[in-house]
């Protein structure tokens, strides 16, 4: 039986560690966000959260967002750190529109300044309005941004999708920028 409360702490636990604060357990994550798995196992173990590997895979696989990839004898963390890492992603040509999720009291600042990585090395955009509203609604009533993505390639914007269907990129900026209207 899954404990569905136990995946998501186990997830949470990744994040915190695999995105933000790897040394805070004493691990270090290679130049592309790498870490052997028994390492992360090891040093969760010994700050006093044990995980199994059953339940890493789990909480790897139950991911709705695919946030981890596993290679190998390796996890990393898709995307969304705050440390410094290259996740060594080619840089490819976006579709003609993207998503951004967020809500009504970013909206002035954004609509002046664009979008910007904020404590992330990347702009996170969504493939889908979908996903965008989920998103923006982890802070309140959403908004959805729609990116003019093929004229930010076409002047010269560079975009990296991430393993798990994330486009990043450096900076939007808000002439490529419009709310998406209710309805």
């Amino acid at each position: 039986m899954i404990d569905e409360q136990r995946v998501v702490r186990v997830s949470k636990y990744l994040a915190k560690h695999l995105r933000h604060q790897p040394e805070r357990i004493g691990i270090t994550l290679d130049p592309h966000g790498w870490v052997e798995v028994d390492v992360l196992l090891e040093a969760a173990a010994a700050h006093g959260f044990p995980i199994s590997r059953a339940e890493l895979e789990q909480a790897v696989a139950d991911n709705d967002k695919r946030r981890y990839a596993i290679e190998g004898g390796r996890i990393r963390a898709s995307q969304g750190h705050s440390v410094r890492v290259d996740l060594d992603l080619p840089v490819v040509e976006p579709p003609p529109v993207l998503f951004h999720g967020t809500v009504a009291r970013n909206m002035a600042s954004i609509m002046a300044e664009g979008l910007r990585p904020m404590r992330r090395h990347h702009v996170h955009l969504s493939p889908d309005q979908e996903t965008a509203t989920r998103v923006g609604a982890r802070r309140g009533k959403p908004v959805v941004l729609v990116v003019d993505a093929g004229a930010m390639h076409v002047s010269g914007h560079r975009f990296r999708r991430s393993s798990n269907g994330v486009w990043l990129v450096d900076h939007v900026p808000p002439a490529f920028l419009h709310a998406m209207e209710d309805g």
